[in-house]
This record gives structure tokens, C-alpha cells and sequence, in this order.
């Protein structure tokens, strides 16, 4: 990656007059904005679409290949005459509403110009006919693939055919949204692109059971014969939580992923990659090795380590998709093993500066130790913000370490101390969440693993001004990004 520096920023954290964040006008304005503040990067989070009963949480999707609706702007639609009616309600600044936001929108673009291309994209979207179908039978039944009629669930080509002629009216709205949603998507990114901004996705490694891509490919699962899992994902246990995480995804059958050639992957990596210009792979170590555990467990701590084939999935990538623009998220319990996939394929692994407060001058996330190819973090999405962070969970002894280390008696404006701390490392590439460089608190944090409720809704009131965005060039420019 090029030396620069980047802003983490999720897509619904936008301000706008829909109740969510979404590709509008303001998206374009912040991409200005990432110019005007001399920034190479906009890392983002997972694009897919949501769900209330998981916290639309973006790490539990339904589907790994399609957009979340309610990301649409229907302010760009009203630009090009497409819609019938105009987009008159405005919702409040606050967080992010995603089922209000949703149904508004999708209630407007129901009543949309069909577009003459509409075919011609359903076509080139291979996976897009199974997401439809689901979609228009998830919203019909209300629930998971797997509580559905048995011929539903076991995907009887009767049944399906009778279904897609039933809910026909629903799958061709399903199929415009998408149209929407990536046409609007293709062109934001070809804009940052013209900018000279390159965005940054970020690729979940496990899909949720209540997704269209496990209904489709029950093969390359660890499932039962009902759809139900035979083992779970998660984290075993460690000095933070004495009996592990316990996700609750379905794993891989990596036997079959093999046999199959790791098509499905291959296609989910090529997708991932045309839709961003650089992928965060997260639970960097599930390809080394992950933690399975027999489903029906209340824990984590009955799991056991299974290797992956993350070397012949990604030596196959990089073969057929000629580079591998890809982050390394190696963070967490991290064995050499993890630390050799990674290297062997020359990928960027991740440092966070909340992180490095432990009394060890050895610590990798200190910025004596990185190394150039990687990305620094003040903090990433599951982060405090460095004010929360400082103020709220840092132990006063990781305080002292941290201000004598910058040369600091006073924690007064902590946060600029941190982002200069990223800045100044040899790091190729420094990402500073958008609110650190607002220096916002707590009430800013994206996400709080372990919890639910609160997640996923902060947002920003209003742009960030020109000031700012001079002060940050000038930071960028005094350390050569």
C-alpha cells in the first residue's frame, strides 16, 4: 500500500435528511473533504444488508454479496428523474434508524422507473436470483431458512419455481434495489477514485446462518441434515473473558471448499475486491486455524483448534486474481502460524495504538516496534474512542505509560497526541476514526463487542469543516503522508 493516511468512517455514520447515513449528496461532500485533508484512504465497514434481530450489526448479514437498502440516496435517484413521486419526509439528525430509514425508501423506489439495463444486471449478478428469492421469503415467513417449510428449506426445484411466481412482485423489487444500490455505489467509488482516494472495505470471515449464501451452499457447511449446525464459531478463552467467545456462526467445511476448487470463496474475493480498492480479511487467524465448537454449547470454552487452508485459498486468489490487495486483521491470539500466512503473502497486519499500555517495550502495537508494512489505528470500529478510551477504561498505570511515552504531563486534547502518535510511525498506512479527530467521547462508539443495543447507530450532525480538514493536511504532509 502507498504511504498515506486514511478515516474510518462507516457509511450510516454520514449526516443526512433520510434517518441514515447513506451514498447522497454528503458521502460526496466527505470524499471532498478526505482530499481537502490530504487523505489517500476511506476504510468503511461491511456494505451488506442488516437485520433488528441481529443489532444490524453488518457482521451479520444475509447476504456477503448484496447492498443494504437503506444506503440508497434517494436525493441522487430524484437528480436523475427517476422516481414518481418526491422524497418529502425528513427524519431527525440523531443515530442511525435503520428500519425507518428502510421502509421509507423502499416504499418511494417500489414506485421507480424501471431501468432499460435492469436485465442485463440481474444476468451479470450470478448470486443475486438465490439473495432475491430469500429475501422475498425471509420478509414473507419472518423468520430463518431453516424454520421454513421443509421444501423451502431443503430447496425442492418445484417449490422454489412455484415460490419466485408467487413473490414475483418481490423479487423484481429486490432485484431494482440492488440495481440501485450498486449503480449508486460504482459511481461514489469512481468519484473518490477521480480524487485520488482509494476505499477500503472490510470482509466478515464468517457468514450468519440466517443468510442467503448458507441457504444456498448447505454443502460447504458444517450443517445438519435440517440446516442446523453442527459446530459453532468463536474465541476460546483468555485473560479477557475466562470462558471465550461464543458467535454462534456456522464454520466451514473446508473439505468440501476444497473439493469445490474454493469456487464460492474465489467468486466472494473477487466480488469484495471490485467493490473496494483495498479488503480488511477479518479473524485474520481463522485461516491459520480456527476455534470450533460442538453447537448446543453456553460457551466457548469446549472448543477446539481446526487448521484452515487459508494458504492454498489464498495462493489460489492471488493466482487467479493477479495481486492481493488485502489487510491482514491479525489481531487477538495470535500464534506463528498466523504470523507466516500472513508474511508469506506479504499482507499488511494491523497495530492499535490503544493497545501498546502494558509496561512491555516489546509490545508490537508501540510505535518503536512497527513495521512498515502494516496499518496503524488509534482505534478500530470495536474501539472506544481515544477520549472513552483514556478517560473511561485505560488503567491509571497505561495512562502514565502512555503520556510519558509522548513526552506529555497533560492529557489536554489526548486524542491529537494519539492521531500524531499514528502519523509519525513507519507504518505504511495510519487510520484515525472520525471521531478521534473531533475528539468525541463514549456517546461515539460504533460498537461494543459482547453487548447488544446501542450498536451501530452513531452518526455525525454535520460535516466536518475546513478547518479541520487543514489541520490534518498539515499533520499529513509534516510526516510524509
Amino acid at each position: 500500500m502507498l504511504r498515506g493516511a486514511g478515516i474510518l468512517l462507516p457509511l450510516f455514520s454520514l449526516p443526512g435528511p433520510h434517518g441514515i447515513g447513506d451514498m447522497g449528496p454528503a458521502a460526496y461532500r466527505f470524499v471532498e473533504f478526505l482530499r481537502d485533508a490530504g487523505q489517500t484512504y476511506w476504510q468503511l465497514l461491511p456494505l451488506n444488508p442488516v437485520l433488528p434481530e441481529y443489532d444490524n450489526s453488518p457482521y451479520s448479514s444475509t447476504s456477503s454479496f448484496a447492498g443494504e437498502p437503506a444506503y440508497i440516496s434517494l436525493e441522487l435517484l430524484a437528480e436523475q428523474g427517476v422516481l414518481r413521486r418526491s422524497a418529502s419526509a425528513e427524519f431527525g439528525a440523531g443515530r442511525a434508524d435503520y428500519e425507518a430509514a428502510r421502509a421509507y425508501k423502499v416504499k418511494i423506489i417500489a414506485e421507480a422507473e424501471r431501468p432499460k439495463d435492469l436485465d442485463e444486471f440481474v444476468g451479470r449478478n450470478e448470486w443475486l436470483e438465490d439473495y432475491a428469492l430469500y429475501s422475498a421469503l425471509r420478509e414473507y415467513f419472518g423468520r430463518p431458512w431453516v424454520e421454513w417449510p421443509r421444501e423451502l428449506r431443503d430447496r425442492d426445484p418445484a417449490a422454489l419455481r412455484q415460490w419466485r411466481e408467487k413473490l414475483r412482485r418481490r423479487i423484481e423489487l429486490e432485484y431494482l434495489l440492488q440495481y440501485f444500490f450498486w449503480t449508486q455505489w460504482r459511481e461514489l467509488k469512481r468519484h473518490a477514485n477521480s480524487l485520488g482516494i482509494f476505499l477500503i472495505g472490510d470482509l466478515p470471515i464468517y457468514l450468519s446462518l440466517d443468510s442467503a449464501d448458507v441457504w444456498a451452499h448447505r454443502e460447504l457447511f458444517k450443517l445438519d441434515a435440517e440446516g442446523r449446525p453442527l459446530y459453532v464459531a468463536g474465541v476460546p478463552p483468555d485473560y479477557f473473558s475466562p470462558t471465550g467467545q461464543l458467535w454462534g456462526n456456522p464454520v466451514y467445511d473446508w473439505d468440501a471448499m476444497r473439493k469445490e476448487g474454493f469456487r464460492w470463496w474465489l467468486d466472494r474475493l473477487r466480488y469484495t475486491l471490485s467493490v473496494f480498492d483495498y479488503v480488511r480479511l477479518d479473524h485474520f487467524r481463522g485461516y491459520a486455524a480456527y476455534w470450533e465448537v460442538p453447537a448446543g454449547e453456553k460457551t466457548a470454552v469446549n472448543g477446539r483448534w481446526v487448521p484452515a487452508p487459508g494458504g492454498e485459498l489464498l495462493e489460489r486468489a492471488r493466482d487467479e486474481l493477479g495481486g492481493l490487495k488485502i489487510i491482514a486483521e491479525d489481531l487477538g491470539y495470535i500464534t506463528p502460524d498466523v504470523v507466516e500466512l500472513r508474511d508469506r503473502f506479504g499482507l499488511p497486519g494491523m497495530r492499535v495504538l490503544q493497545f501498546a499500555w502494558d509496561g512491555n517495550p516489546a509490545n508490537e502495537h508501540k510505535p518503536h516496534n512497527h513495521v512498515k508494512n502494516s496499518v496503524v489505528y488509534t482505534g478500530t470500529h470495536d474501539n472506544n474512542t481515544i477520549v472513552g478510551w483514556f478517560f473511561r477504561e485505560a488503567s491509571p498505570k497505561a495512562r502514565r505509560e502512555a503520556l510519558e511515552y509522548m513526552g506529555r504531563r497533560s492529557a489536554k486534547d489526548i486524542h491529537w497526541a494519539f492521531i500524531r502518535l499514528a502519523y509519525f510511525s513507519v507504518a505504511d498506512v495510519a487510520v484515525v476514526p472520525m471521531q478521534d479527530f473531533m475528539g468525541l467521547g463514549p456517546e461515539a462508539r460504533i460498537n461494543r463487542p459482547g453487548t447488544r443495543g446501542g450498536n451501530w447507530v452513531w452518526r455525525m450532525t454535520e460535516l466536518p469543516g475546513r478547518a479541520l480538514a487543514r489541520r490534518i493536511r498539515r499533520l499529513a504532509r509534516l510526516y510524509g503522508r
